[in-house]
């Protein structure tokens, strides 16, 4: 039987809407709470450097207060290497990052920076942190991250889902092949980034797959639905997908 993948939520877009006010609310913490009861299986937070939604302490509060694990995505800098040491979350996913970026853009350059990033990922598995490596589905990469010593790649999935036509299928079979590449390396494999109701299928489908991580669709789809039926509908998804349902 196929294997059950995980869904991870990410919840910094809850944050957003926070931070364009001000205040408290809504809080991060409580979408987690609802997020848990609503079937998801861990929650994603990206603490970055110019903190535009997530903020220390929401990291502090999902850890410390939400009983499922953390994935503390995060860019490839000391100040970063110290929160997670202190924090101590499930998972550190490394992702690239820059300022004027609206949102993660593409996957780190991980071949070309061996030497940069094997002791910093070596920091994080010392700690007992399992480390993911945010990446483009392209062989450089997937060995450049197995050599550096991470546990797990997440496989960046915008461009596919932005494609459409024959474009998103040679983008789907570039995934496809990262994916099985991944076995061979021994590397677990994730995937994230723009997947929707129409897109998460043939992601799912993919035997190397063990977890999605999907945040802003999900956020915004809780707005209309609530978090019950919007994950509800991504688990069936996924489960069909992996022929799971009946």
């Amino acid at each position: 039987m196929a294997r059950r993948l995980r869904l991870g939520v990410n919840v910094d877009h809850v944050a957003t809407v926070r931070n364009a006010r001000g205040g408290a609310h809504p809080d991060p913490l409580r979408a987690a709470a609802m997020i848990r009861d609503a079937g998801g299986d861990g929650i994603t937070a990206h603490l970055r450097e110019d903190r535009r939604h997530i903020r220390d302490h929401d990291v502090d509060r999902l850890k410390s207060e939400i009983d499922l694990p953390l994935n503390l995505e995060m860019g490839v800098t000391e100040e970063m290497l110290g929160i997670a040491l202190r924090v101590l979350p499930h998972a550190a996913c490394l992702v690239p990052e820059r300022r004027e970026e609206r949102t993660t853009e593409h996957g780190l350059a991980v071949a070309g920076q061996e030497e940069r990033m094997t002791p910093f990922v070596a920091k994080l598995k010392d700690a007992g942190i399992r480390v993911s490596l945010f990446v483009d589905p392209d062989p450089r990469q997937l060995l450049a991250a197995s050599k550096v010593g991470a546990d797990i790649v997440e496989l960046h999935t915008g461009t596919y889902c932005e494609a459409e036509g024959a474009e998103r299928q040679r983008e789907l079979e570039r995934i496809e092949a990262a994916a099985r590449l991944t076995i061979e390396l021994g590397l677990e494999c994730h995937a994230g980034h723009g997947l929707d109701y129409a897109t998460v299928a043939p992601i799912a489908r993919l035997p190397a797959m063990v977890e999605l991580n999907i945040g802003h669709f999900l956020v915004g789809e809780a707005l209309f639905r609530g978090w019950h039926a919007s994950i509800g509908e991504m688990r069936r998804l996924m489960d069909e997908a992996r022929g799971l349902t009946l």
